[in-house]
């Protein structure tokens, strides 16, 4: 299908799928404490699982995406993905065992799996390059609000009770009306005949952006791990203020995702560098420990979110051109969730070693550090890299 014939509402079909795929542990997040609570006799590592037992399933999905989109159509990867989504997701709501919710978690990380490639991968297959900034940034504000709507409305259901807060994944269903209606039916993997189902010379090819994507995710999940208990134990802040000023952030990167294709357009060269530099202002602002300084600190960190995303999205897009679904767009998704992952992982024994037990503030100090080898990252694999034309002004559709 031509770029002049796509629509508004196909468009409108695959941003939708990006409003869901932040929601894969995002969501559950608030319920957490209260999922805790109802499972008490299960350790608590167990528990910990319901969050990030989907991160692992996408990453290995990701990897076979190539494979899939060689048998199998658009619509048909992205109703799969979606049924699968509501079912698994949704379907914790009738469950009561913990292992078996462990086991709708990692199908609902499968579904992501299919989802989110092509969530921005189908944006450079019908857009062209300058088109696609303006794409990318609308997608990764979709991303950011699915995450706000997601975690404002899983914490109310859960006050009715533990289970209900999955129910906010039944969201899912009008993406799929909106597959069945509008999507068109492509074969994007048709182009690569290879039998394998991960290249990795693509990883060689695309290095700096994936590398990007996870030293990016892990830096900024110092903040939702950490943010909350340094907060409370610093400052007078109730937990409904700390909870404002977190979702405050997703606000700023939805509303930075919603111009982004502006800034790169008018920042076209040193656009490069503003993830690693509002990460290391944001930062550098939390240490100073005030309530404002706090509020200021997370709307850097939203800044730097809401333009990194999108802009590896964007560079990488390019560079992959038509067939970045199956290529490059699923090495970002398993950067991107790897990165959520490990960062906890990374992160805590790192300021442990460094800063030490009783400096609360150490994970803030090791992101500054992380922030410093992403600024040397990009600098040295983008330092001279040139950008098509990026367009100024929104493209009219149908």
């Amino acid at each position: 299908m031509e770029q002049k014939h796509v629509t508004k509402r196909v468009t409108a079909t695959i941003l939708s799928m990006s409003l869901l795929t932040v929601m894969a542990g995002a969501a559950i997040a608030p319920a957490l404490g209260i999922i805790k609570a109802h499972f008490a006799s299960a350790p608590a590592l167990t528990v910990q699982l319901i969050v990030s037992m989907p991160a692992l399933l996408i990453i290995i999905t990701n990897l076979f995406f190539l494979s899939i989109s060689r048998h199998l159509r658009t619509r048909a990867i992205a109703t799969t993905g979606l049924l699968l989504y509501v079912a698994a997701g949704g379907g914790c709501f009738f469950v009561d065992n913990i292992y078996v919710l462990l086991l709708m978690r990692a199908l609902l990380g499968i579904s992501v799996g299919l989802i989110m490639p092509l969530s921005t991968g189908l944006l450079a297959y019908y857009f062209p390059p300058e088109e696609q900034a303006r794409l990318m940034g609308l997608s990764a504000a979709m991303n950011q609000m699915g995450g706000v709507v997601a975690t404002f409305l899983a914490g109310l259901l859960a006050t009715i009770e533990w289970n209900y807060a999955f129910l906010v994944y039944l969201m899912g269903l009008i993406a799929v009306v909106m597959v069945w209606l509008w999507l068109p039916d492509e074969q994007l993997g048709s182009a690569n005949k290879r039998g394998i189902p991960f290249e990795p010379r693509q990883l060689l090819k695309f290095h700096p952006s994936v590398i990007g994507m996870l030293l990016l995710m892990m830096i900024f999940f110092i903040y939702p791990t950490n943010f909350a208990i340094i907060a409370r134990q610093q400052t007078a802040l109730s937990s409904e203020a700390v909870t404002m000023i977190m979702v405050g952030l997703d606000v700023v990167a939805f509303f930075v995702g919603l111009v982004f294709g502006q800034l790169m357009h008018w920042f076209r060269q040193p656009i490069k560098y503003f993830a690693p530099l509002f990460f290391l202002l944001g930062y550098a602002t939390l240490l100073l420990s005030s309530a404002p300084m706090m509020m200021a600190g997370s709307a850097f960190i939203g800044m730097a979110c809401g333009v990194g995303v999108p802009y590896l999205n964007t560079i990488a897009s390019i560079k992959g051109g038509r067939n970045s679904a199956t290529t490059v767009m699923p090495l970002l998704s398993a950067a991107l969730y790897l990165g959520q992952f490990v960062s906890p992982l990374v992160v805590m024994p790192l300021a442990k070693t460094l800063f030490g037990t009783a400096d609360l503030t150490a994970p803030y100090k090791v992101g500054i550090v992380l922030c410093l080898i992403f600024l040397v990252q990009v600098w040295t694999t983008r330092h001279f890299q040139s950008l098509p034309p990026v367009a100024d002004h929104p493209q009219s559709g149908k």
